[in-house]
């Protein structure tokens, strides 16, 4: 079944739907029963039990005990393929980790490419809190969180306003910016500062900070970033501070062929060039 889009395009209504019904079940970490399905996604329960021999025929979603499903082996080789091309590089995922140990929160890393943010790996903190659609692969919302903000205040200005020229900045939460001269100034604070602070304009309840890294020629390439529930924040920014801008630090050094040898007095660690 398929059905016209704008531009005369069509989709397969199947295969949507069928996609939603993989999504659902891989969201639900095994709870999810055809019922639960059909009620989530309004899908009829006739459909949706189809959909599911389907996938379940592929390897993509599992049977478990009293009528329940997971995904399959099919779905997690897909995850492997995304984590394997989109993942950062060996040495990076090793201060993602520094970070994590050194702060006990949330921690990830997102890569810079193409125009494009693309949040590459991550690793929760013990109490961490779901973030909407945050997961590997995410791209959204440049405007609104602070990987993205720490990025974009390190550009050219003239790509920066290409990038958001006649784009809608759409509210994620009450507190996105929201008015593209605020961006701009808000720009400018990151740039002056060095690293980027989103106080709930992302996910209500949820507070990050993101200090970019830069390779050889002195253009952002990625950032890590530090999430934390809202209630621990104040507490907790100082180190998630120091923390993002030491590992941001480590990376610039490691993409630019030096290594870090010594801390300064303000606590943090600088490259120093190897000769």
């Amino acid at each position: 079944m398929s059905e016209p889009e704008a531009g005369g395009k069509t989709v397969l209504l199947t295969l949507e739907r069928g996609l939603q019904v993989l999504e659902a079940v891989a969201a639900a970490d095994g709870t999810a029963t055809a019922k639960v399905l059909s009620r989530q996604l309004g899908i009829k329960l006739g459909t949706c039990y189809h959909l599911l021999r389907t996938l379940l025929a592929g390897g993509y979603v599992v049977r478990l005990s009293g009528g329940r499903y997971d995904v399959g082996h099919r779905a997690a080789s897909l995850n492997r393929h995304l984590q394997r091309r989109a993942g950062p590089a060996p040495e990076l995922a090793v201060i993602l980790a520094r970070l994590h140990d050194r702060t006990h929160e949330t921690s990830y890393i997102s890569g810079w490419q193409h125009g494009t943010l693309t949040l590459q790996h991550y690793i929760s903190g013990p109490h961490a809190m779901s973030v909407g659609e945050l997961d590997v692969g995410y791209t959204g919302h440049l405007h609104a969180r602070a990987s993205c903000k720490a990025v974009l205040a390190f550009l050219p200005e003239d790509q920066v306003a290409a990038m958001f020229k006649g784009v809608e900045l759409k509210a994620v939460t009450p507190r996105t910016i929201v008015d593209h001269d605020h961006l701009t100034v808000e720009l400018a604070r990151v740039r002056r500062q060095g690293y980027a602070v989103d106080r709930e304009e992302f996910s209500e309840g949820v507070c990050c900070v993101s200090a970019p890294f830069f390779d050889g020629t002195g253009s952002p390439t990625g950032v890590f970033t530090v999430s934390v529930p809202t209630t621990r924040f104040q507490e907790r920014q100082a180190t998630m501070t120091m923390g993002v801008r030491e590992a941001a630090a480590m990376a610039t050094g490691l993409l630019r062929g030096r290594v870090v040898a010594h801390a300064v007095p303000d606590g943090m660690v600088r490259p120093c060039i190897a000769r």
